[in-house]
């Protein structure tokens, strides 16, 4: 019998496609996952094992790490990241998964003044004590922010990129491209034993340079707006998104604007022998969910 590789969040962005990855690489793939609905079933259908818990049920990730060779360790912007990470090395450790790919971010630091980019870095000291050999991904903004709250669909009919981002700079790197990443690491974990590894897309840009591009593909013109962090916040909270989520996002937003999420590298194509997607290629990848 092949190897197991676990993959949580697997209907996230980077989940999913690890999962595809794996799955069309042959490996075996249990992926870990908070709800039985149609994104479980497409899982199903690339032949991936489901099961359904929550990462804060110890019960559960003890079951989902059963027999599990590696894991990829995921847990969304919300409380309770540090139960979380608790849980999964505990029970990884019990069912003696042999490495471990965690998702962490690029403002993870332990003066951060996010709360959970703070918490990131205690999480990644927690599993780098765990006795497993783990790798920590560290992304600067994922392309998927041009998507993220219904926000594609927004720039289409509005013609405005509205985010509090200031004059910064970053590399867009989509989810796509991380779960490749993912899926090359735990089919070869050796090499990354120890590693953390920051993440990026293809090109730095600021924002008014991304939304020429996207104004490139979708043939209609494109603004950025820099929206106030303040003004930013009010949205949010408007809807009703929950405080954690809301601290988090308007600390990175300024660190966006003093430079902690830019820089590139080769990583992405080094590990898995192609480049990142360039932004054209992430909306036109994406076209459907840009539509007015």
């Amino acid at each position: 019998m092949s190897d197991l590789m676990l993959v949580t969040g697997a209907t996230g962005s980077t989940g999913k496609a690890a999962v595809r990855e794996l799955r069309q690489a042959g490996a075996q793939v249990r992926a870990f996952v908070h709800r039985d609905d149609a994104r479980a079933d497409a899982l199903r259908d690339l032949g991936a094992e489901v099961m359904v818990g929550d990462l804060l049920d110890l019960a559960a990730v003890r079951a989902a790490t059963r027999g599990v060779t590696a894991a990829y360790f995921v847990y969304p912007i919300r409380s309770g990241l540090v139960d979380a990470t608790a849980y999964f090395a505990q029970a990884a450790s019990e069912a003696g998964v042999k490495f471990i790919v965690n998702m962490s971010q690029i403002s993870a630091r332990s003066d951060a003044k996010s709360n959970a980019a703070r918490q990131h870095w205690v999480c990644e000291r927690m599993l780098d004590r765990s006795g497993i050999p783990v790798v920590h991904l560290r992304p600067t903004f994922f392309a998927q922010w041009l998507l993220y709250f219904g926000r594609g669909s927004g720039i289409a009919s509005t013609g405005q990129i509205v985010l509090p981002f200031g004059e910064g700079r970053h590399a867009p790197i989509a989810g796509e491209d991380q779960g490749r990443l993912i899926a090359a690491i735990l089919r070869d974990p050796a090499p990354h034993a120890g590693k953390t590894y920051p993440l990026y897309g293809s090109t730095e840009m600021n924002h008014h340079e991304i939304a020429a591009q996207v104004t490139t593909v979708l043939g209609k013109e494109i603004s950025y707006i820099a929206q106030s962090i303040p003004d930013f916040k009010a949205q949010l909270e408007s809807l009703h998104a929950p405080q954690h989520l809301v601290q988090h996002l308007c600390e990175v937003a300024q660190d966006y604007q003093d430079g902690i999420f830019a820089g590139t590298n080769d990583i992405i194509e080094r590990v898995t022998g192609r480049p990142p997607l360039t932004v054209p290629e992430f909306v036109e990848l994406h076209r459907a969910e840009f539509s007015a």
